[in-house]
């Protein structure tokens, strides 16, 4: 962007990408409470956390994958499967209302964008022109983080939300097996992180669904 710097433009990103976070990950915890509360299971609400204040999910290590690689993960909701009616179905629903809200939260950030993208821009570096640019590059930010969000959490790795959505389709005793290697599978996951090695996958998926996406918004009229 003309009129900035390297530097300047990557403390504008990480400063756009803290409230992000925020927002993405409290909207993701709460949507698992309230899914988990819907059918069945209270732990969540009786431990406080359908609270929209971040402080009750944040992951000091999630938050830091977050502002880093643009993906990651918050303190898990506590979630009792003998609430649940049908506990692998239940639960696999359950695991599934935090991605999805990642991606109504994209959908609705790309709205938004398009919307913008209809506002001229002044010609002169003014008042206007920094409401602009700061509004769309938040935006922008937003959507693609909350994408990654919701690609990264339908992985079907422990202890991601995919995993719980796969593993109900097994057997019980199967299930239940592999639910008690979650936390080495998690290390596992840790190290794929770190090194870069899941980089390429989610970057992928998230290039296409965010095609899609777009693809779709086009189709209003009164932006396409």
């Amino acid at each position: 962007m003309d009129g900035l710097s390297d530097l300047q433009m990557t403390l504008i990103t990480y400063a756009f990408r803290i409230p992000t976070v925020l927002i993405a990950i409290t909207v993701h915890e709460v949507c698992h409470g309230l899914a988990a509360y819907k059918l069945g299971d209270t732990t969540a609400r009786d431990m406080g956390r359908l609270s929209l204040n971040p402080l009750r999910h944040l992951s000091p290590l999630g938050c830091i994958c977050m502002l880093l690689f643009g993906f990651g993960f918050a303190k898990p909701v506590p979630i009792n499967t003998r609430g649940f009616k049908h506990p692998k179905r239940d639960m696999a629903l359950t695991a599934l209302a935090g991605p999805l809200s990642n991606l109504a939260l994209a959908v609705i950030a790309i709205f938004i964008e398009s919307l913008i993208d209809m506002i001229p821009v002044p010609e002169s570096y003014g008042f206007g022109y920094w409401v602009l640019f700061a509004s769309y590059n938040f935006i922008y930010i937003f959507y693609l983080m909350n994408l990654s969000l919701c690609v990264f959490n339908l992985i079907p790795i422990p202890p991601l939300d995919g995993s719980r959505v796969v593993l109900a389709f097994l057997p019980p005793r199967q299930y239940f097996g592999l639910m008690k290697y979650e936390r080495y599978i998690m290390l596992a996951l840790f190290a794929l992180i770190w090194t870069g090695v899941l980089n390429n996958f989610i970057f992928t998926a998230v290039n296409a669904l965010s095609g899609a996406i777009h693809f779709l918004i086009r189709l209003l009229p009164f932006i396409g």
